[in-house]
Order: C-alpha cells, then structure tokens, then sequence
C-alpha cells in the first residue's frame, strides 16, 4: 500500500537553522496563504532554495475565510474575463484530480425568477458598464451555462449543465420560492479542508527539496542591505540574503512592500463574511446541492451542505483592515434574510449559528463603483532592485482559491528565468498531499480500508474517518495510533493520538491551531470545552507547555473563538 513517504516534517528547525548558519537562499516567500504555498511547493520541485515565512500561522488569513468553493467563476462572464473563467474551469477539473481526498464534485442549482430579465444590463457591463445586471433571467443564466460548460471542457471530469421549468423544480427542492420560472443545474467543486491543503503543498515542498524551509508565526522585522532579519513568536532572530523575494502576503501586501523599501499600493481588498447553521432540515433539502442564488440587492450568495452544517455566504463589502476583521451583526442579519426569501417554508434564527468566519479578499486596488465587479484576475508585478534592495520584489496581487498552481506556475516560471534556470517537473498532474495514490471510487476505497486494517489493527469505520480527513496520509497517522488510545471526551470522531501526531508533525504553535486549522473541529461546530482542555493536555505534553502557558492557551482559543466565530462552547 502506497502511502506518504515519511514523515515531511523531519527537523524542521534544524532546516532552518542551516539556512540561516549560511545565510543563503534563492528565493524567500513572505506569506504561506494558498498562493504562497503553491509557489513554494512549484519552486522546491524545480531545485530552487526557498525560504516559507508567515507573521501567523500558516494559511490563517484570507486562505481560511473562503467559500470554500473550488469553482470555475460562473460570475465572472459577466464581465468579460473569459481567460480567467478558462483557467479557473481548468484548474478546477486539475484539483478533481489532484486532490481528490479533499475536492469533490458540487451540483449547484441556480433559481431563476424570470425568462428575459438582464439582458440589457448584462451586455452594458460587458462593455464595461458599472452597474451590474440585478435579475438574471433564464435567457441570460441559459447562454451563461453554455459558454461554462464549453470553457470546462477541457480535461472534463463532471457533466455538463440541465434546466427543468418550475414544476420539476419544485417536484426536485419543492422548500424552494414558489415564484420560481425554471431552475439551471450545472457542477463546480467544493474543498472540505482548506487550511490542511495550504499545509500539505508546504509539506509535499519540504518532501521535494531538502535545502528549503519553513517557519510559521515568524514576522519580517527588518531589510537593510539585501538581508531580510526575521523575529519567531518563540526563538532566535535569523537574517537570509535572498537572490529574489516573493510578496505572498495577501491583504497585507502594501505593508510587506514599505518595510521592503519597495512601497506600493496594490489592494483594495473586499471583505467577506460566512455562516455556518445547524439546520437539518435545510441539509436533507439541499441533498447535496448548492443553492446559487442573488439576494435582494443583485449580489450573488450560495448555500450548501458543508460537513453536515448549512454554509451560508458571503457578503462582498469594500474593506482594508485584515487584522480585525469579523463577521459583523448586520452581515449575519443579511445572510439570514437571503436565505429566508429564497426558501419561505423554513425557519431561520441566529440562534441556528454554530460558526461564523469573514476574511479580506486581497483583490487589486479598483475605483469600480460595485465590490462585485473588482478583478478576481491575478497579476505580479516586479519592483527591480534598486540601490538599497539588490533583490527584485514579485507581488501576487489578487487571484483565487482556485487558481493557486496556474498561478504559481506562472510566477514560478518567472523566478526561474531570473535566476535562469529551467523548469523539470509540470505540477499540472501532480498530486498534492493524501491525495496521492487516493482511492477514487468505493471497490479501490474498500480495498484500501481492508489493506489499512490488516496493517494497523484498527477498525475499518475509524481508518474511513482517517482517510476522508487526511487522504493516503491517513496509514501514517493510523500508525501513531499503535502509540496512544482513546477518543476526545466528545468528539468520538477524533483520538488522543490523532491529536498527537498533529501537534508533533504539523508546525502546531498554539491550541487555535489544532482546533482551526488541523482539523474541523470548531468549523464543524462538534468542539466544545472539554474536548478543548484535552486537546490544550496533549499538546502541552507534546510542546512541553507549563500550567501557565497551557491556561494561556485555552482562554486565547476560547476569546477567539467565542468573540470572532461566533462559537458557543459548552
């Protein structure tokens, strides 16, 4: 059975204190959101040194606050960017593939309200209007549906897309608006664990080069000279001179670029805010599906089944403070209206709220008059070096989820040429994380669990958790389990040991961490406080953490989570 080579993570401080003993590195990343991970992982297979540094931990930024979609941007025809469409359909259908433990195939159903409507408006922001369509007729959704399908065709993994008129439509999702015309059904993609696929491209880089690095809650505190001087939240100030430096660092990017001595201003960031409810009712209507629909005011909003909890999103405000934002009370109040109108049968109550979450989209600074019609493209622009900075400054601007390894590849290719040096290996193919070797369909999967079980001992049931959680890394985790024993108080879905390896293998500094972004547990709303006093327990133990430190720990955990996400820990 083929599973992870290893372990990726072995002596990572002693990585980085070899790089730093030189002080030499080709490149330094400075952001290990989704598009910085990709590079990184791009550039170690091509050879090139790299150096990873995020302030916090890694993808704890705008790579943890998305839809968590993985879609081609049907929206996005609406403005003409036709290229961006293409890439994102492709890229999409690539992560199908390349990370099947972890993206899956979405059927979204959009309700339409009328037969004709927008299609003036429609064509006017083709031409560059700035005010977009606010009622999409089926006529327009139709022809939309057709140019989709034509640009996701190119390595096509899912069927193309259907319209039913309103009594099939409801006959399908009869809790639906009965002033519904017609429904159109097509497919995109949805990601289950986003913060582990940002941390398991910086594990597969680590795997591909042994001279590169990586270092969480690390802050950039100086550049004088061609040397970059880092302070880590716990250890030793290091210094590197990197031939070039990539700005990955999202919203903050402007700021990166001053303390660089390359001063810039590139975002006008739109911020983002989501719900997660409790809502059974609503999940077995939705039986799989996303809901695509526009609110009262014309923006576009979604709902779907995630982990068992309806996600409802998102808000798309004009917003430039990264560090404080939140899911504010008048977001949460237009969330719950829009579901509401679209699905009048059912009950919706803040009370319902299990989660919340909200990020800045590190979109290009735009006077557009509406946050919706901002670029979603992505760009880098280079700052030369200059007589005080000997190294270019590359800044990926804007982007999304979705497009990370095109758009890697593209800067990769970029970085190669200045250091002139060719490409090796296309990641176009490449797995990424447990999603090597993955058991696509149930007769592989069966076997894999049967195989799994016979080496490690452990019930099939636990092994299947494993696998939908961690992909083929799950038989290196499931070996940890020979180690420890026992569930969480509880969440019964998740051991001691599992917690364990995650704390010692997975660059874990702080509680928030391992409940966040490790795993699901406080996204998916099963976390409550004992769970996170054992979890605080195991983590001391592995960390060497004092009593003081572990009662830090928790009450941060909990302020954060109770104050930003909208938590209630019992």
């Amino acid at each position: 059975m083929n599973s992870s080579e290893g372990t990726y993570t072995e002596n990572p401080s002693g990585r980085l204190a070899a790089m730093a003993g030189t002080g030499e590195v080709d490149v330094v990343i400075l952001g290990a959101g989704i598009n910085g991970a990709g590079l990184f992982r791009d550039l170690c297979a091509q050879g090139v040194s790299c150096l990873i540094v995020d302030k916090a931990d890694f993808g704890s930024g705008t790579s943890a606050a998305p839809s968590r979609l993985i879609h081609g941007g049907l929206k996005y025809l609406e403005t003409g960017e036709f290229g961006l469409v293409a890439q994102s359909t492709l890229e999409r259908n690539l992560l199908l593939k390349n990370a099947p433990h972890y993206v899956s195939p979405l059927p979204t159903v959009i309700p339409i309200f009328s037969w004709s409507k927008g299609m003036l408006a429609a064509l006017r922001t083709l031409l560059g209007s700035t005010s977009a369509p606010r009622s999409r007729g089926a006529i327009l959704i139709k022809i939309g549906l057709m140019i989709y399908d034509f640009y996701g065709s190119q390595n096509q993994v899912m069927p193309r897309h259907r319209m039913v008129g309103r009594r099939q439509a409801l006959g399908e999702m009869p809790a639906l608006n009965p002033s519904i015309v017609a429904t159109g059904t097509y497919y995109d993609a949805k990601i289950s664990h986003p913060e582990r696929l940002v941390l398991e491209l910086i594990l597969d880089g680590l795997q591909a080069n042994a001279a590169s690095a990586s270092a969480n809650y690390t802050a950039l505190v100086k550049s004088a000279n061609g040397v970059l001087t880092f302070q880590p939240e716990n250890g030793t100030v290091f210094s590197v001179r990197p031939k070039l430096v990539v700005n990955a660092a999202g919203p903050w990017i402007d700021d990166v670029n001053d303390l660089l001595g390359a001063p810039s201003k590139m975002i006008g960031g739109t911020k983002g805010s989501h719900i997660l409810l409790k809502h059974d009712e609503l999940v077995r209507s939705l039986a799989g599906r996303m809901l695509y629909f526009e609110a009262d005011d014309g923006r576009i909003c979604l709902v779907y089944d995630y982990l068992g909890l309806a996600l409802v999103g998102s808000t798309d405000i004009k917003a430039d403070n990264p560090d404080e934002v939140r899911c504010e009370p008048d977001e949460v109040e237009y969330l719950l209206d829009s579901v509401r109108t679209l699905l009048p049968g059912m009950a919706f109550e803040r009370d319902q709220i299990v989660y919340a979450y909200s990020g800045i989209r590190p979109l290009p600074a735009s006077d557009a008059s509406l946050p919706g019609l901002i670029s979603r493209d992505h760009s880098a622009p280079v700052a030369e070096p200059d007589r005080n900075r000997p190294f270019a400054v590359i800044s990926l601007v804007g982007g999304k989820w979705t497009t990370f390894r095109g758009f890697a590849e593209e800067v990769a290719d970029t970085v190669l040429g200045r250091l002139q040096r060719s490409r090796k290996v296309s990641t176009q193919a490449m797995p990424i994380g447990g999603g090597r070797d993955f058991p696509v369909d149930a007769a592989a999967r069966a076997d894999w669990l049967a195989r799994a079980r016979s080496q490690t001992g452990i019930e099939e049931r636990h092994l299947d958790q494993l696998l939908s959680r961690y992909g083929t890394r799950a038989l290196e985790i499931a070996g940890h389990e020979l180690d420890h024993k026992g569930h969480l108080p509880d969440s019964d879905g998740y051991r001691k040991s599992e917690i364990d390896y995650i704390v010692r293998n997975e660059f874990v500094e702080h509680l928030a961490d391992i409940v966040m972004r490790r795993s699901t547990l406080a996204i998916a709303g099963s976390l409550t406080g004992r769970d996170l006093q054992e979890i605080a327990a195991i983590a001391g133990r592995a960390l060497g953490w004092s009593a003081g430190r572990l009662a830090e720990e928790v009450e941060a955990a909990i302020v954060e989570l109770e104050g930003r996400n909208l938590m209630r820990l019992d």
